[in-house]
């Protein structure tokens, strides 16, 4: 399932985010670590391919733990952050292995071993790979970051993580400075649908004849695309 975002009114989820990174003592939203790749690959694949077995099951996951890896060669000045819903864990539940003269991909040597599990994810980017180019030479637009493969294991639905995750990617895309966020969401997921909405996201029409780009998924399956404004000192 991929998330979309409208242009709308600006809500105020970004800064709540802000002021309350640990939404409570039992789920934190934060960014994904070296440790956490595994679990986001199997809350990937078995929310978004229930039905496939081994070995496929397996390929999949590798393949999505590839990706994860792939943050560290994304495009020049673009950015890229994976964020995990973990359960069960705080900062005082976390300690730390290694050394922090020891960088991997920017990130320092530390390895920490967490004893939440991973309930959800989600993947932001300013990558533009998914938003129509702009003008005649059809340049990478700028200053809107997407949203993409967010999932929730089945166990932890209905628990308002899916919320938080997009409060969480606001605030992330706001530090950035995007001015909006944007995604497509699956049509027939109407509790996709009606997430998204509630956050203020709404669907952009495209004008017909437009080719614009969309998820390679099943042919069956329909997008439409959201996009919010968000709340940053130049849209206030």
């Amino acid at each position: 399932m991929i998330l979309a975002l409208s242009v709308g009114p600006c809500s105020r989820a970004s800064q709540v985010a802000d002021l309350f990174p640990t939404v409570s003592p039992e789920i934190v939203v934060r960014e994904a670590r070296l440790e956490d790749c595994w679990e986001v690959a199997d809350t990937h694949c078995s929310s978004f391919f229930p039905d496939y077995s081994f070995p496929l099951q397996f390929v999949l996951r590798i393949d999505r733990l590839l990706a994860m890896l792939s943050r560290f060669t994304i495009p020049n000045g673009c950015r890229r952050t994976f964020l995990v819903a973990v359960i069960g864990s705080t900062v005082d539940q976390t300690f730390y292995i290694g050394s922090e003269d020891f960088k991997i991909g920017g990130s320092d040597g530390n390895l920490s071993l967490n004893r939440g599990n991973v309930a959800g994810i989600l993947t932001l980017d300013t990558d533009a790979n998914f938003l129509p180019r702009k003008g005649p030479l059809r340049q990478r637009r700028t200053g809107i970051a997407y949203v993409s493969n967010v999932a929730v294991r089945e166990r932890f639905r209905q628990k308002g993580i899916g919320k938080r995750l997009v409060a969480k990617a606001e605030a992330q895309a706001v530090s950035w400075g995007c001015r909006s966020i944007a995604l497509h969401c699956d049509s027939s997921n109407p509790g996709a649908t009606k997430l998204y909405k509630g956050q203020g996201f709404k669907s952009i029409k495209i004008p017909e004849g437009a080719n614009w780009p969309h998820p390679k998924t099943s042919p069956d399956i329909k997008f439409n695309f959201m996009m919010k404004l968000l709340n940053t000192p130049n849209t206030t």
